[in-house]
């Protein structure tokens, strides 16, 4: 049996998707229909609700359009077993499908993060202690993800031990991209994947990098310095979508490299206020902080209060007796304020450089999503056949959300007014009260026409109230039959 009140309006979003993506080809490769579908609706069950719980999924698959054969409802104890039974050629071969039909004539630039999650299961062999992101003192598991920056898609992904740390394994990566065809690429990282084996590595494997850097790391510093003074007001520099001002300039970038790289600094009046006001609330708290050891025992004090401040002592010389600011070095933190900078292989302007690098958000936000939308703070799995099953599901679950948020962010950015329902889980929760009633016949039918709001989101996707009464009548007949 299955609720009255059945919800098809992210049914036909998904269902356009996944055509679109030819997902379900692609699945039907190496998994019987039946398997596909249940696989799907899993996929879409994590967006929707924001949840991986397996049991809760007849919950959902009670009021919800379903893509298994007849809409089959099935239980969590065949959740399970699904988990358990997805086989790694699967995975592997979908990764290897997916990645074959991409373009690989034209240069991409692949985004690049990884994150790692706490697990308490003992019988998992990729569970290992290691540095955490948040360190819950329990042993962890990596993930990673490597995105199309121009299409704003996931490409593949990977599993490994805990104890590896991202820059080690960001040479296996490059090796990944490479065994799926990719040749002409470049790599957008985080500035966490700095070191200068990997840079060797890209330049030995002819592969281009785009890394962001810090400003008031001492290795960037000086050029900073070097240029203060020369671009911040300059209109021909400003790159108005960012609201910043940038110039390049090219040097080594590190201790034995052979080739000088272009460095691309920017500055932003906003990023300045903000920065400059950290520094003096930052500041202010050491000043009281150390008021209140004047007359007192308190050596050692950090590297931080040495920094900035003066500091005299009795005669002991354990006892403070004042502290005074380091105006000069207070004032050289205070003129960084605002200033960052991007690394890139490649010649490029400053302007291309930061949308290039800002195309990363899409990665970084579909981390983000991953752990806060698609409900992975927990895997809640207790062997590695399960585990690699969610990651694979959650992987298709990454595809279907990510065409989500650039469709509806498209959409906004070409409106006038920016409403705030064109965010991914506002759309979403619009979408589920477009409904099917099954009235005293049995039969079901749309409960309402589509609102002027659920019509706009509808559009985002190239879709109208004419697909949901075609999808609405599909699903009408389906349950019909049965």
């Amino acid at each position: 049996d299955r609720s009255p009140y059945l919800n098809i309006g992210t049914y036909v979003i998904l269902h356009k998707l996944i055509q679109d993506c030819k997902l379900k080809e692609i699945l039907d490769e190496y998994m019987e229909e039946k398997d596909t579908g249940f696989l799907l609706d899993l996929a879409c069950y994590s967006i929707i609700e924001e949840n991986n719980a397996g049991q809760y999924y007849p919950d959902y698959a009670y009021e919800h359009a379903l893509f298994t054969p007849d809409m089959k409802i099935y239980t969590d104890s065949k959740v399970s077993d699904f988990l358990h039974g997805l086989k790694p050629e699967q995975s592997v071969g979908f990764l290897n499908s997916w990645n074959k039909s991409k373009n690989k004539r034209q240069k991409i630039y692949l985004s690049y993060n990884s994150t790692n999650k706490n697990c308490q299961a003992g019988d998992i062999d990729l569970v290992e202690y290691g540095n955490a992101k948040v360190d819950a003192g329990l042993p962890i598991f990596n993930y990673s993800v490597s995105c199309d920056s121009a299409n704003r898609e996931p490409l593949f992904y990977e599993l490994y031990p805990g104890s590896l740390n991202d820059v080690s394994q960001l040479i296996c990566m490059i090796d990944k991209a490479q065994g799926y065809g990719y040749r002409n690429i470049g790599f957008i990282l985080d500035r966490g994947y700095f070191s200068k084996k990997n840079l060797a590595y890209m330049d030995q494997n002819g592969y281009s990098f785009l890394i962001m850097v810090k400003g008031m790391k001492d290795f960037i510093r000086g050029i900073i310095e070097e240029n203060q003074g020369s671009f911040e007001n300059s209109r021909g520099k400003y790159v108005d979508r960012y609201d910043v001002y940038g110039t390049t300039v090219k040097r080594f970038l590190c201790e034995g490299d052979t080739k000088k790289r272009n460095f691309h600094i920017y500055y932003s009046d906003g990023k300045a206020y903000s920065e400059k006001q950290e520094i003096k609330q930052r500041i202010h708290r050491l000043e009281k902080y150390l008021d209140s050891c004047v007359g007192k025992e308190c050596v050692p004090f950090g590297p931080e209060i040495g920094k900035y401040f003066h500091l005299n002592y009795e005669k002991d010389g354990k006892t403070l007796k004042l502290a005074e600011e380091n105006t000069s070095a207070v004032e050289k933190e205070l003129s960084l304020a605002g200033y960052f900078a991007i690394v890139s292989s490649d010649n490029m302007t400053a302007r291309e450089a930061i949308e290039l690098y800002k195309s990363r958000d899409v990665s970084e936000k579909l981390f983000r999503s991953d752990k806060s939308y698609l409900g992975n703070k927990s895997m809640r799995v207790h062997s590695d056949e399960a585990l690699s099953s969610k990651v694979f599901i959650q992987f298709i679950a990454l595809i279907l959300r990510s065409r989500i948020y650039t469709a509806l962010k498209e959409k906004s950015e070409k409106m006038l007014k920016k409403p705030n329902y064109l965010t991914v889980p506002a759309a979403l929760k619009e979408l589920e009260k477009i409904v099917m009633i099954r009235q005293l016949d049995g039969v079901y039918r749309l409960d309402h026409a589509v609102t002027v709001t659920q019509k706009i989101i509808l559009d985002a996707f190239g879709l109208n109230e004419g697909n949901v009464r075609y999808q609405a009548k599909e699903i009408e007949n389906i349950l019909q039959k049965k």
